[in-house]
């Protein structure tokens, strides 16, 4: 095989996107050979602006059995994503999904599970993992140069979206159809990322406001404080509704600090481990002696297209994920955990209690109520 066929399930923003990019040889490695959406406008837009090769399906069962595809992208909505992973794996397909992985863990876990039994590649598109700038931190912090962590914070608030980027949908800002707002919709990379440089907190506490700036059924604004097995601790805050928005992430060790801001990562680097000097200083107001420097990166941010060539690198030559498939349920415990905190209105260990979570989604869907989408389709383009 000298190219991986790829078959897309749902072609709206992101989806068209990523058929774009395949049609464009950004990925070589690909061939796109079938879509499927159950959206007759979208299959209508796949028929005149893909090659006429390209097959349209109006199901992602059916496209999974046609035998038109090595590969499947799963760009649906978020409960449908583990369902039709397990569908493609099981019949012999390789697999990858858009974030999240899912909703709720449970259904994620039983996902994993059948990847774990297949030996098809399963992938998931945590593509902020491309940046440079975050790469290059994760690198910094395995290394151990900076000892251990002691505090993390992230304002992620450069999210703004618009009345009518919630009325485009049917299905979003809606606790039956999407299942979340900005933790489920925009927030995946966030929280994939601060468990992926930090590790998994072992408790949290948030506090999740659904419909403060927009009219939706889930959650616009988010704060949320994390504790660590360690003592250290994290607050990470997001919203919808800023603009001009922040994006600044601080993550404080016992060598120093680094600072994420605009693209630039910033080292404050003390010459003695904090922890040392604080116990063996004999000036009260002493700190040890720091440096700063702006740390210099690859400078390579390959993003969507980066996680589609290492998959299609990996069903054929065995090189590495940007992502494993399986990672996707760490940033969705997150999430799942400031829910559940939020609803509870206490402190949340990890792990939670998984059908605990699933009995109190189960009653915000229980009140979801249907709309009507306005049918635009947003260019996703520069988003991410």
């Amino acid at each position: 095989m000298e190219q991986v066929r790829l078959g897309i399930i749902g072609i709206g923003g992101m989806g068209s996107g990523h058929a774009r990019s395949i049609v464009e040889g950004r990925v070589p490695e690909m061939k796109l050979t079938a879509v499927a959406d159950i959206k007759e406008a979208r299959r209508q837009w796949a028929e005149k602006e893909l090659p006429a090769d390209v097959a349209v399906f109006g199901d992602g069962k059916e496209l999974i059995d046609s035998g038109t595809c090595d590969a499947v992208l799963i760009v649906t909505p978020h409960y449908q994503h583990p369902e039709l992973t397990i569908y493609a794996l099981e019949r012999g397909l390789h697999a990858i999904t858009e974030k999240p992985a899912g909703v709720y863990t449970k259904q994620v876990r039983e996902m994993n599970e059948a990847a774990e039994r297949s030996d098809k590649v399963f992938a998931i598109m945590l593509n902020q993992r491309t940046n440079c700038v975050y790469r290059k931190m994760h690198e910094m912090i395995s290394s151990g140069e900076l000892g251990q962590l002691k505090r993390v914070n992230w304002i992620i608030t450069d999210w703004y979206r618009t009345q009518s980027y919630y009325d485009a949908a049917d299905w979003k800002a809606t606790w039956d159809g999407e299942g979340g707002g900005v933790l489920l919709n925009q927030c995946p990379h966030q929280l994939d990322l601060i468990q992926w440089l930090c590790g998994m907190p072992v408790r949290v506490r948030a506090f999740c406001h659904e419909a403060k700036w927009h009219d939706i059924e889930v959650e616009d604004d988010v704060t949320a404080y994390l504790e660590y097995e360690n003592g250290a601790t994290g607050v990470f805050v997001t919203t919808t509704a800023d603009t001009p928005g922040t994006n600044r992430l601080e993550i404080t060790m016992e060598m120093g600090k680094l600072v994420c801001e605009g693209g630039k990562l910033l080292l404050y680097r003390l010459d003695e481990n904090e922890r040392v000097f604080c116990k063996t200083s004999k000036e009260g107001f002493a700190q040890p002696h720091c440096t700063m420097e702006e740390v210099e990166t690859d400078g390579e941010n390959a993003q969507h297209v980066g996680v589609l060539k290492a998959f299609a690198g990996r069903i054929l030559h065995g090189t590495p994920l940007v992502a494993e498939g399986t990672e996707g349920i760490r940033g969705l415990t997150l999430s799942n955990a400031m829910h559940l905190s939020s609803w509870l209105d206490q402190m949340v260990e990890i792990p939670f209690d998984e059908e605990l979570f699933l009995r109190e989604l189960n009653k915000k869907r229980a009140t979801s109520k249907k709309k009507a989408g306005s049918g635009i389709v947003f260019d996703t383009a520069g988003t991410y």
